[in-house]
């Protein structure tokens, strides 16, 4: 008999896929950026120094910083809390191998990825984005915004490993599903967002 097929909130999908689009376009920007103006740490040398890919990576930053990413913070604070790291998250750490330990880690990693993500919105705001055409290139806000990348590509590739781990591919193609059941329909999510404000 076939594994029954996961189903994740219509309004979770939303929300995930576009913070993912978003945070994986500036994860590549912000790489081209730093290999066409920067490169001291290593560069692959495959764009030249061009003003217009600090301008994309910042619009990809302005729409993850005041857009996606604070609602799916409030999401994710909410509805879907049970997917981040709660007090029986650190007790389920202790069963090294189990099916609960493998759920605890996914947990973090999602936890992970939202807290890496704000870390690189954050350190992106204190930089300027006339830094790099200057050759200023040490600035302390600028390494922190660097190791920010680091910690945002690894995170997010702990939550996709993590996540095939635990659902497998079914899971990973859940978040791709485009049908929605009836009480989850767009039509009831501001009756939904009203009655959370009144009991809030």
């Amino acid at each position: 008999m076939p594994p029954s097929k996961p189903y994740q909130p219509l309004l979770l999908r939303l929300l995930h896929n576009i913070n993912a689009v978003l945070i994986i376009g500036a994860s590549l920007t912000g790489f081209l950026v730093y290999d066409s103006w920067d490169g001291r740490f290593g560069s692959i040398g495959i764009t030249k120094a061009n003003r217009a890919l600090i301008d994309i990576h910042g619009t990809f930053g302005f729409f993850i910083s005041y857009v996606a990413l604070p609602i799916f913070l409030i999401y994710c604070w909410n509805a879907g809390r049970k997917r981040l790291i709660e007090a029986s998250t650190f007790k389920q750490l202790g069963n090294i191998g189990t099916p609960a330990w493998w759920y605890a880690l996914q947990h973090v990693t999602n936890t992970l990825v939202l807290i890496s993500a704000l870390f690189s919105v954050i350190s992106g705001k204190f930089q300027d984005e006339n830094w790099l055409p200057q050759g200023e290139l040490n600035h302390i806000a600028y390494y922190i915004h660097l190791i920010a990348w680091v910690v945002i590509v690894l995170a997010l590739l702990m939550h996709l490993l993590m996540s095939a781990k635990v659902g497998g591919l079914p899971l990973l193609l859940s978040m791709l599903d485009t049908t929605y059941r009836k009480n989850d329909s767009p039509r009831l999510w501001r009756e939904k967002v009203v009655n959370w404000f009144q009991r809030n």
